[in-house]
């Protein structure tokens, strides 16, 4: 064999091996011990942020103190840090190396319910809203947990920067609950130079039991709109109605004609819900007001059964209007509020996290078989106008196994539910769901 054909075949074998090590970095085993170890040992300090934050909820644009933590934590790890991103968000990014870019995103408001957990470190706050009214406040759904995973993630990440390569951006967002928050960072950030994501990942806590998780492909949550109806009328004296028209009247019997556009004009097997949360109308028992509004919130999976509720309200309203003889200049005003699209994960990204995931919670921990909610989310306009459709949004058990026990055992399948006032995180969640959080991170790292 001569010189030049032993340097052609060393040369191809050293190329093999190179692409070889290359690929295997590429695709190298997930550090689920070291993610474990990480999580756990630094569970007290992620407790106290946790209880600090739960003990000091904010509303939906509000969360002042909440996004002055996330952004002092995140400067300490070494993220690059922007505050006051969609009026109170906090976005922070880490880069290391090539690779893809990686958004992780954690909620920051709270809820108005008063808390009745008995928790030692229990809400007792009372906030005033915009328009003046004080309400308690608490977080009835967990965004206080969301916030605290996503520290305890920002420092794994940084501590086994040598197992991914690509640009990590952490986001704290403001307004989940009422909407608009992530609609209103996306329409900021990207204009300040966050590179657009790759892939988007998120976690959102349910009354399960700790150490189960639901992660599925397709339609996982619903659109919602959020908007106003004002019926105007003739005020007057409540002993004489003959000499006013009543805008109460007029909304009462909208809300009731509201409840015929599902229930007579859907199919039975389509999922859709029209809600009147709320009515504000008048002051005095003895006088007939000017106007009524109605606080209205539908809930859809496709935009054809979203059209037809609005469209079907509007004509509900011009109705009522016409029936009460009034002038086209007070017929009813809907005002649109807010509007999220419905969730759908995608089914690539859940297959992969799903792999690394049963990898560290040993199989049958993802809970399987539960259809679609009719809850919302705003998670996946952070997105510009959801060009990027590979995002994964997973629910994760938060209850103790005992009290889920409990409650099963009394005929329920949960002992509580997000939004009520005696929803509570149990702490071991805070480990478990960091680990969690970050084995399903740095596996989207992986080639």
């Amino acid at each position: 064999m001569n010189m030049k054909i032993c340097f052609l075949l060393f040369s191809i074998i050293t190329a093999n091996i190179l692409w070889a090590q290359k690929a295997a970095v590429g695709k190298s085993t997930l550090p689920i011990p070291e993610i474990k170890k990480l999580a756990y040992a630094d569970s007290a300090r992620l407790v106290n942020i946790f209880k600090d934050i739960h003990e000091n909820p904010e509303l939906g644009f509000m969360e002042t103190r909440t996004a002055a933590i996330v952004a002092k934590e995140l400067k300490s790890l070494g993220y690059e840090v922007m505050t006051g991103i969609g009026i109170k968000g906090v976005v922070g990014i880490l880069k290391n190396g090539d690779g893809p870019v990686v958004m992780y995103r954690a909620d920051m408001d709270c809820n108005a319910v008063k808390e009745t957990t008995g928790l030692p470190y229990a809400s007792t706050k009372i906030v005033k809203k915009a328009d003046g009214v004080e309400v308690p406040v608490m977080h009835a759904c967990g965004h206080d947990a969301h916030t605290t995973w996503m520290l305890g993630i920002a420092r794994i990440m940084v501590t086994l920067k040598n197992q991914w390569q690509g640009t990590l951006i952490m986001i704290g967002q403001p307004a989940e609950e009422p909407g608009g928050g992530a609609e209103a960072m996306a329409a900021e950030m990207y204009k300040k130079g966050v590179p657009e994501p790759d892939y988007l990942l998120g976690m959102h806590t349910a009354p399960a039991p700790v150490g189960y998780y639901l992660n599925a492909p397709g339609y996982r949550m619903a659109g919602a709109d959020q908007f106003d109806v004002t019926f105007y009328g003739k005020g007057g004296h409540g002993s004489s109605p003959h000499e006013a028209i009543d805008p109460i009247v007029m909304a009462a019997n909208a809300i009731l004609q509201y409840q015929t556009i599902i229930s007579r004009n859907f199919d039975p097997q389509s999922a859709a819900v029209v809600t009147v949360g709320a009515v504000q109308a008048g002051i005095d028992n003895n006088v007939i007001p000017g106007s009524a509004t109605l606080k209205l919130n539908t809930r859809y999976f496709n935009n054809k059964d979203r059209d037809f509720m609005v469209n079907s309200i509007n004509r509900i309203d011009s109705g009522i209007a016409l029936a009460n003889n009034l002038p086209p200049s007070l017929y009813p005003v809907l005002k649109m509020k807010g509007r999220v699209s419905p969730l759908v994960n995608d089914t690539a990204m859940v297959a992969k996290i799903d792999a690394a995931l049963e990898r560290f919670t040993g199989p049958g921990k993802n809970i399987k078989g539960i259809p679609p909610v009719m809850g919302s989310e705003d998670f996946q306009h952070l997105v510009v106008n959801n060009k990027v459709k590979v995002y994964d949004y997973l629910l994760v058990g938060i209850a103790h196994p005992a009290d889920v026990a409990k409650a099963n055992k009394a005929g329920m399948m949960f002992p509580y539910f997000n939004h009520n006032s005696d929803f509570k995180v149990d702490l071991s969640a805070i480990p478990f769901c960091t680990s969690l959080g970050a084995v399903a991170l740095i596996e989207m790292f992986k080639k």
